[in-house]
């Protein structure tokens, strides 16, 4: 069943202690698509600048991500600048360049609108309840935000959290979000706002699942090899929501199951630069990494 993901795609320059490499192709909507689309068909709303590369729109094609809701105007695109240590913690932002992301209006093409599965990744909150109202009926909604909505679209963001169904954020946006030092308090205090389960992502120590009751610890993949971190996040969320649309039903089981399947693809991302290695994978390389991860966690 197909996706709605609503979000960036940008032009980044990043730097890390294995290279730098400039403009090439980011967005939280872009890494969301790719790695959803190894599961199912997903519909991409997003805006970029008539500077936008054509061969980027030719990879969106190839990868069957349907474009019709992807905005080209006049300016440029989004571009953003960062640069990580050895930790791979959070990166020093650089340069942000909203460009033609500033005037965001995401146009939500007629058939989009009866999407059943939806995600709204990390743009202004206003934004993401704009385009749930605009859905006729989507059985599952799913959204992730920044450290900088929360301080400053605070309001918006809880309007939003009432609405949703699985809300996406890191271990310091959690805190932030509810003031609590416990990630398992923090992801309470989150639940009773609204959504039914709350995924707090930890980078290189794995990620936590809470729903009603349940709680589900995942550890980080074993990687040999860390490239670029960038878009790590919105991978997972691909993974993970791509995984849910082929499940006839979402319970405590299949929910734990996406989990492992948006950590598995997280790790691609992070072994080259941009999306170069999700680009170079095919369906066995990812039940390949499944077999191993299992193996990982068996005892």
């Amino acid at each position: 069943m197909s996706i709605l993901v609503v979000g960036s795609v940008a032009l980044d320059t990043v730097k890390t202690p294995f290279g730098k490499r400039k403009e090439i192709l980011g967005g939280s909507a872009t890494y969301f698509s790719v790695s959803a689309s190894f599961f199912s068909p997903v519909n991409l709303v997003a805006v970029v600048g008539n500077d936008f590369p054509a061969k980027h729109i030719n990879f969106f094609k190839r990868k069957g991500i349907d474009l019709k809701g992807l905005s080209v105007k006049k300016g440029k695109t989004f571009r953003w600048e960062g640069e990580y240590g050895w930790d791979f913690g959070d990166p020093k932002t650089i340069a942000t360049h909203l460009n033609v992301l500033s005037e965001f209006n995401p146009y939500i093409p007629q058939e989009y609108r009866n999407s059943k599965y939806v995600f709204l990744a990390n743009i202004d909150p206003k934004l993401q309840i704009k385009v749930l109202n605009r859905m006729a009926n989507p059985r599952l909604v799913a959204s992730d935000t920044m450290n900088y909505w929360i301080r400053e679209r605070r309001r918006d963001l809880i309007k939003l959290l009432k609405k949703v169904n699985i809300f996406l954020l890191n271990e310091s946006e959690a805190k932030q979000l509810t003031g609590e030092a416990s990630l398992p308090r923090a992801a309470k205090a989150i639940l009773k706002i609204g959504p039914r389960t709350v995924i707090i992502k930890k980078g290189e120590h794995g990620s936590l699942l809470f729903s009603g009751n349940s709680v589900f610890s995942t550890p980080a993949y074993l990687l040999e090899s860390i490239f670029d971190p960038t878009g790590a996040g919105d991978t997972f969320a691909g993974g993970l929501m791509g995984y849910l649309a082929t499940q006839k039903t979402v319970n405590k089981e299949v929910l734990r199951k996406a989990v492992v399947y948006g950590s598995v693809m997280a790790t691609f991302a992070v072994e080259d630069f941009s999306l170069n290695r999700l680009a170079s994978i095919g369906k066995a390389d990812i039940a390949k990494r499944i077999k191993k991860f299992k193996a990982l966690t068996r005892f």
